[in-house]
């Protein structure tokens, strides 16, 4: 009886609330309408969206704007003043160099390159090296036997950060190697954003910790559930073991990504392990994250600041650069644009989700209108709809401009990046459209190597045999309903 009293009071509070949205809802609409043109700084084609989301689905528009809409860019999410202080003397020492004319990248075929490394350290404070050794991996299987391969040789620490995992066989055999490790005194961080651990048990990550391995959740939700901030998603994913070895892409932790979900068959995504100074650049990244989320100042301790090498593991340039909604510049965004405004030969892209804003879109359209060859590659199936055929529509755009665009044939393409003249190449977590640039917390390895590029290249072209071409022949016999939904994701691309 107290139950159902109970229960009846329960929606009639409801009810009283909803009735008094209705009655306000033009008030609360305008105030994010306010907010929207005179206070928060964005990009115009967002403020229409967002401003015809409101007028049109007021009571919907109102919670998307409370979930989706929120501005981060003024927030100081990562700062350490330990890490600052130190950091600065050695970007200055760098950035001298190179106003002094001091500074070459040891591969001849690269010194036209000098500005982007200015560039990054200038708007990134991101660290040069050259004493890098790089691995590539394509393929989940092998990736995950390297990460293992590694895990078992720590001898300090590990720190481990995804976007997604997930409670299945992939992770438990990884989990399996890391208790090992915990029991010999090794250390164990691994960092998770909310929406992508979403399918992990608060009660397994409880019992993770009993057993030794430390757990922190990038932006968790309120009540368990509700998620103020699921519009900006830690989308990470590094390894850093002793802070001499790292791992960096686009592989999450789930049995997809070893090819054992049939939705999606093979997984072919691109991933990198690096040996060398640019690894303990990816751990600086990793110390920032976690001690934003686990409000733990790391930097504080000596041993994960320090790494020196015997000899050097490899010759290979590397910038590690990063960008998220707290970011002042759009680092990866950038980067690409200057490669694209570099290319003399040809631009190679891959990309599951391909939804540029106008400068990148205009960049590669001028590129392929100057005689370059410009690729671009895409998955032949979506994962998520909405997106797929926002991309879809962008594709057409290139073609009219003499891009050559491509499906991917052999399963679901995954990975990111960008490779040009066989000399610089970008790879890591970031895919080519709005939500990388400007909303998602991204990293990739710019890579100053013609070896490392053309390797890179090398794959491409190999990928190249198991894909379609989309010609605009193809392009414009497709039927009404796939063009109705090309207008409809386009016109959410802002949102997307």
């Amino acid at each position: 009886m107290q139950e159902s009293v109970l229960l009846q009071s329960f929606w009639s509070e409801l009810q009283i609330i909803f009735t008094w949205l209705m009655e306000h809802i033009g008030f609360i609409n305008g105030i994010f309408i306010i907010l929207l043109i005179f206070f928060e700084r964005r990009d115009p084609k967002t403020v229409w969206t967002w401003l015809l989301v409101l007028y049109f689905v007021p009571i919907a528009g109102v919670i998307l704007y409370l979930l989706l809409g929120q501005n981060m860019h003024k927030s100081k999410m990562f700062r350490v003043k330990e890490i600052e202080d130190r950091l600065n003397y050695r970007i200055r020492k760098q950035e001298e160099t190179i106003f002094r004319n001091e500074f070459s990248i040891s591969d001849k075929l690269l010194q036209d390159y000098d500005d982007l490394v200015l560039y990054n350290l200038e708007s990134g404070q991101e660290m040069y090296s050259e004493d890098n050794d790089i691995m590539v991996y394509t393929d989940g299987n092998a990736k995950f036997d390297a990460l293992i391969q590694e895990i078992d040789k720590a001898e300090s620490y590990i720190h481990i950060q995804y976007y997604i995992i997930k409670d299945d066989i992939l992770f438990h055999k990884i989990v399996k190697h890391l208790l090992k490790k915990a029991e010999k005194g090794v250390e164990i961080r691994i960092l998770y954003d909310a929406m992508g651990g979403r399918f992990i048990k608060k009660s397994y990550w409880k019992k993770l910790r009993k057993q030794g391995i430390q757990v922190a959740e990038f932006f968790p939700a309120l009540l368990g559930r509700f998620q103020l901030r699921m519009n900006y998603r830690n989308h990470r994913k590094i390894v850093v073991i002793d802070g001499k070895t790292a791992f960096v892409g686009g592989f999450n932790i789930g049995k997809e990504y070893i090819g054992l979900d049939p939705k999606f068959g093979y997984w072919r995504d691109t991933h990198l392990k690096i040996v060398g100074s640019a690894a303990s650049q990816l751990h600086i990244r990793f110390l920032l994250d976690w001690n934003y989320a686990a409000k733990e100042d790391l930097f504080r301790s000596e041993k994960y600041m320090d790494v020196t090498y015997e000899k050097a593991p490899g010759n290979k340039g590397v910038q590690i650069i990063s960008s998220g909604p707290d970011s002042k510049y759009q680092n990866i965004k950038n980067n690409y644009l200057r490669l694209i405004s570099k290319a003399k030969k040809n631009i190679y892209m891959q990309s599951p989700y391909f939804i540029p804003d106008e400068a990148v879109m205009d960049a590669l359209k001028v590129a392929a209108m100057s005689g370059i060859d410009v690729k671009l590659m895409i998955p032949c199936k979506p994962d998520h709809p909405f997106v797929y055929w926002a991309t879809y529509s962008f594709v057409g755009d290139l073609l009219e401009a003499g891009v050559k665009c491509y499906t991917y044939d052999n399963g679901f393409l995954h990975a990111k990046g960008m490779m040009v003249d066989g000399l610089v190449s970008s790879y890591g977590t970031a895919n080519m459209d709005m939500r990388s640039f400007y909303l998602n917390f991204e990293v990739n390895a710019v890579i100053y190597s013609s070896e490392a590029t053309r390797q890179l290249e090398d794959i491409f072209l190999k990928d190249l045999g198991k894909s379609t071409e989309i010609t605009k022949y193809d392009y414009s016999q497709r039927n009404l309903m796939i063009r109705i939904k090309e207008q409809v994701s386009r016109l959410l691309a802002p949102l997307l």
